[in-house]
């Protein structure tokens, strides 16, 4: 599989990315190893995860992604094989968040430990944190690098103009440069990334891998009218997408599987990868049905008439 190189990071990482947050959440660790071997054997080798997957479910207090990743490392004895990223700065606890220096260095240990390995390929500011300078956070990612725990890092849920405001202070103060983007971006939510992120990330490099790549699960189609939405767990999330403009992306989604003999989570995908700053779109999935489905998105390569339907479809 043709790998992409994310950012100037040197990491080289195949066109999909798997999502870690529903490890230890809608599906158990026996599961999660089916899932990831199905994954990596497809040729798939990025897989994102974060300390606070996922202390949103009773009981958990986060790290329960990380801690099956790391199992899954341990057993299969495939770090080298793999670009493990993950994140630190999420609200774990009223005291457990931000990007002070003194908590990312707790933090990363604990992440090394769960994952079982002693370094990081992409570490990621989960969220953007005004009460601390970038400078202090920048510099502790400089010594987490030069101390061979952290390959590369990235930013996620960051505006523009302060993504802007960490690029400067990297260059200003010889400190590590983010070198990709987490942002959310799909079909339906296109306007807030690519009327200011998207012209940044292309000017200064920076590699995309962007979230929420199926809308919640609108862009499988699967979601049509208010009564669907009890079809899963994730059907609430789905509902303000139901409007005329939803419409009409899934009619445009429809009309372009139908030349591929896809469907439309595989063709919303394809546009994702087909983006020009877009290094790769995280998508999750609970079973092997549907990750093989996800997978095959890989191999749709949509014409300029298909890339034209879906834009005007999707204009906002």
């Amino acid at each position: 599989m043709q790998k992409r190189t994310l950012g100037k990071s040197g990491l080289e990482v195949a066109p999909l990315a798997f999502g870690g947050n529903v490890f230890g959440w809608t599906i158990d660790q026996n599961t999660s190893f089916q899932l990831l071997d199905a994954f990596t054997d497809a040729g798939f080798n990025l897989i994102d995860t974060a300390d606070g997957y996922s202390v949103w479910v009773p009981g958990h207090t986060g790290g329960e992604s990380e801690t099956i990743i790391g199992n899954w490392l341990k057993s299969r004895g495939n770090r080298d094989k793999v670009v493990i990223a993950t994140k630190v700065g999420w609200e774990i606890a009223p005291d457990k968040k931000g990007l002070k220096k003194s908590y990312i260095f707790e933090r990363v240990e604990e992440s090394l430990r769960r994952l079982q390995t002693d370094y990081i390929d992409l570490y990621q500011s989960h969220v953007d944190d005004a009460s601390t300078p970038f400078e202090e956070t920048l510099e502790a990612y400089d010594q987490l690098i030069k101390a061979g725990k952290v390959r590369a890092i990235g930013a996620s849920n960051i505006k523009a103009d302060r993504l802007q405001q960490a690029l400067e202070t990297s260059k200003q103060h010889h400190l590590p440069i983010y070198q990709s983007l987490q942002p959310e971006y799909n079909l339906y939510s296109r306007q807030e990334f690519e009327e200011a992120l998207e012209p940044l990330c292309l000017q200064e490099g920076i590699g995309v891998i962007s979230y929420y790549a199926l809308a919640s699960g609108f862009l499988t189609g699967k979601y049509r009218s208010e009564s669907d939405l009890n079809k899963s767990p994730r059907g609430g999330g789905v509902k303000r997408f139901l409007n005329e403009r939803g419409f009409s992306i899934l009619s445009a989604l429809d009309e372009v599987a139908a030349r591929h003999n896809a469907n439309p989570a595989q063709i919303s995908l394809a546009w994702l990868m087909a983006r020009p700053s877009i290094t790769a779109p995280i998508a999750s999935a609970t079973s092997l049905e549907q990750l093989n489905d996800l997978t095959k998105a890989a191999q749709i390569t949509l014409s300029q008439e298909d890339i034209a339907l879906l834009d005007k479809a999707s204009a906002y």
